[in-house]
This record gives structure tokens, sequence and C-alpha cells, in this order.
């Protein structure tokens, strides 16, 4: 199965495991014609089209019963423009391949995510992000877009060209039509210094407006069942490159972040008992480290343990409060959560359905092991997160609908009005949209 979804007797899943739909066909277009020609003849047929990357999201914003593209052959660098400085890239890419090819020529993204197995058109149509004082989700960093509409036709955009569609598809959720191609601001490539270091989680409550302002990126993961956390601080840095040592970096990414962290998900989703002292030995494995290297190597980290996820936006202010009562209910419930919870920020944005729009926001982003029941506590951070007027990630576990999103994001109905110009008979639909954009 590799990182990628897959489709086994027809049946498409996600990378979770926890979405399934039967296509009616799939199809793998070779080049944007292709690609418009299956969108016409989808219409001709009365069928919905999706488009699916690898399939990291969680939710069914890529579940389809109609026609399932596979953008696998609109893959490579359409061209890169040294003077603008931008790369164009075919929106089936995956971000790891970016990254590399941009490395090589002395490039790199100013921020990323800490997964790089999706495609570039999945994770920017859901809103993926990292952590950043000013530099914010890959969405924010697209200067130019290229989309096939319901109607078979190809719309280059940007701020210059269709400024509307541009201004609303960064982050399309697949509800405006097929993503062909991005281009995204790129820079000179740079060096970051992580500096990852174990730190109360009462420190880190107490002390989080100034770590946030201290540093270009701050995160970090708390354990719950523990007051443990562990920060990490990426700042931009003169050198000299001193990357994490092979076998170091084996031992700490490879067999404790995944390795034992796996076997130890497993102990504990046969014998959720267990789960307390597992993580006070997992928040106390993490040791300190500094290293400095180039941003993918220091941003991103390979996710081998399957999980499933609830991820929110609230308002930066408001996270300390958040984090307390996500605490007081883990706590009060009886729960037994094996994976750290992982808190990241963003500046405001002036995307119209992206969770930092208009807002300056803080992620706090909820887990469970793939195959364990996650409901209860998934229902009981919810309520929380939605206490703050919390923006979920679309790609992410939620409950909400239309009527909630029109409360929160300003800018909705001014995407829906798009949508509604764009794709008036729905040739774009599922019944994740229908629930959270309305009919």
């Amino acid at each position: 199965m590799g990182s990628t979804a897959s489709a086994k007797n027809g049946i498409w899943r996600n990378w979770g495991g926890n979405v399934r739909s039967r296509p009616a066909r799939e199809v793998t277009p070779a080049s944007v014609d292709e690609l418009a020609a299956a969108v016409r003849r989808a219409a001709e047929d009365g069928l919905p089209v999706k488009a699916v990357g690898t399939g990291h999201s969680f939710t069914s914003i890529a579940a389809t019963d109609g026609v399932l593209v596979r953008p696998g052959l609109l893959t490579g660098i359409r061209g890169i423009d040294r003077e603008a400085m931008t790369v164009t890239v075919e929106a089936g890419t995956p971000l790891k391949r970016l990254n590399v090819a941009l490395a090589r020529e002395g490039l790199s993204l100013t921020n990323m995510g800490d997964i790089m197995e999706q495609t570039v058109s999945g994770a920017t149509s859901t809103g993926t992000h990292g952590t950043g004082r000013e530099s914010a989700s890959l969405s924010a960093q697209i200067k130019g877009l290229e989309l096939v509409t319901a109607d078979g036709s190809v719309l280059t955009c940007s701020e210059k060209e269709n400024p509307e569609v541009f201004a609303a598809a960064r982050i399309g959720l697949g509800a405006l039509g097929i993503v062909t191609a991005i281009t995204f601001a790129v820079e000179p490539v740079f060096l970051l210094t992580a500096r990852e270091e174990p730190m109360p989680l009462d420190r880190v409550l107490a002390e989080f407006d100034q770590l946030w302002a201290e540093n270009e990126h701050f995160e970090f993961y708390w354990f719950p069942h523990t007051g443990s956390t562990n920060t990490k601080r990426n700042n931009r840095s003169a050198g000299p490159e001193a990357p994490v040592a092979p076998l170091a970096g084996w031992i700490e990414d490879e067999f404790l972040s995944n390795g034992v962290f796996q076997a130890a998900n497993w102990v504990g989703r046969a014998v959720p008992a267990t789960v307390p002292a597992i993580a006070r030995l997992s928040s106390r494995a993490l040791s300190a480290r500094t290293y400095t290297d180039i941003p993918y190597k220091v941003f991103t980290s390979p996710r081998r343990v399957r999980f499933v996820e609830m991820e929110y936006a609230v308002p930066r202010a408001a996270l300390t409060d958040t984090l307390r009562e996500l605490k007081a209910m883990v706590d009060r419930s009886g729960l037994r959560v094996s994976f750290p919870v992982e808190v990241r920020t963003a500046p405001a944005d002036d995307i119209a359905l992206s969770t930092a729009s208009g807002r300056d926001s803080a992620y706090v982003a909820v887990h469970m092991f793939r195959g364990t029941p996650y409901q209860r506590y998934f229902t009981a951070a919810e309520r929380i997160f939605t206490a703050h007027e919390g923006r979920p990630h679309w790609g992410k576990i939620h409950t909400r609908n239309a009527e909630y999103f029109a409360r929160v994001y300003p800018r909705f109905g001014e995407f829906t009005a798009l949508r509604d110009r764009l794709d008036p008979e729905r040739r774009f639909r599922n019944d994740y949209l229908r629930r959270v954009l309305g009919q």
C-alpha cells in the first residue's frame, strides 16, 4: 500500500483507513486536455467527479461514487522563474518530490507542514500548514493556479487574472474545479536550526506568547496523562550545516517515534490501562537535541504509525484556555490517550476558507491510534474547540456543517457564491461538500 490510498476490488480507501468509497470509474489523465475531456464526459453521463491525491485526509472530502481522477501522471516541475522567484508544478506532484527538486536548484518553500507524502494539490486544497510566526500555510504561498472547471474549460488564476477565483481557489476543497497546476513563491534555500527540548506544560502555557514571539517557528507536543511537553523551535541560521547524525536520527525518528511508538500503541490498544504509563515513558524518551539543516529536512518527518486525527484552529489568544480545558477534560474523563496533542500557530491570511482567514490562529490537533475508538475523545475535544469558535482542518475529522461555517468564516458566502457560478450543476459534489458547504 505504501504511503498512498489504495483501490482494491474497485473500492477506494484513504490513508487512515476510516473512509472508503466505490467509484463508478477511475481515470488517470496524462494531460490537462485529457482531464478536461474526462470532466466533460462525466457531465454527459451525469456523474460527479473527484480528484484524489494520496488520500491523507481523514474526512471523506475525496470520496466519490462517480468518476475518480488520479493525478499520478500530472507530476513534475513545469518551470522555475528565477526573476519572479516562483516554481510552477503539476498538481499530482508529491511535496516530497517538489522539496527535493527545489533543493537541487538551490531553492526552498518558506514554510511547510510536517508530512510530505501528499500531492501539492491535495495538500493546498485542504489548507495544510506548518507552524509560523510570520509564514503561513502552503496555500498562502501560492502565486498562481490552473483549474479545470465544471464545463471543461481551463482557467488560469492569479492576483491579476481571475482574481476572485484565485482568492478562493487557493483552498478550494475540490469544490470549484480540479486544480491541474500550482505556482508557488520560492526563495533561495536557507538553513534552519532546530532546538527540540522537553518542557513542563505549565511553563509552555505561561510563556506561550514569549515562545511564539521569539521564534520564527514554534510548536510543541503535549503528552496527555502527563504534565510534559516536547517543544520545537526552528529559526533561520547562518550555519554551518549540522544535520542529525544518521544513527542518532534513526534512533530518534525511526525507532522511537515510529517503531517503539507503534509497539507501544499496539499495547495501549490491547490494554488501555497501560496508556498513562506508556505516555510517561514516551514523554521522557525524547531528549533535547539541536541540529541545523535545509528546511524540508527540519520541517518534515516520516509518519509510519497510522492514526486518525482531528485538528482545530482557534484564535491564538484563546490557545492557553483551550489547552487547559482539554487537559482538565482528559484528566476527568477516564479516557486513555496514547498520542500526543500537537500545537502550532499561523498568522492571519486572506484566503476565504483558510482556517487562519482574517485571524491569527493556533492549531490544536488530537490523534488516536488507528483502530482505537476515538469518538468519545474527539467529541469532547470538539466541544471545547467549537466553544472558542474553532475552525476544523478540512481534511481532518470533525462534525461541523455549513450553518456552523457561515458563522465562523466571515467570507463563507463569498466562497459559496463563487461555487454557484463555477459549478452550478455541482459536478464536483460529494456528501462531504454537501455537508460543509450546503446544497
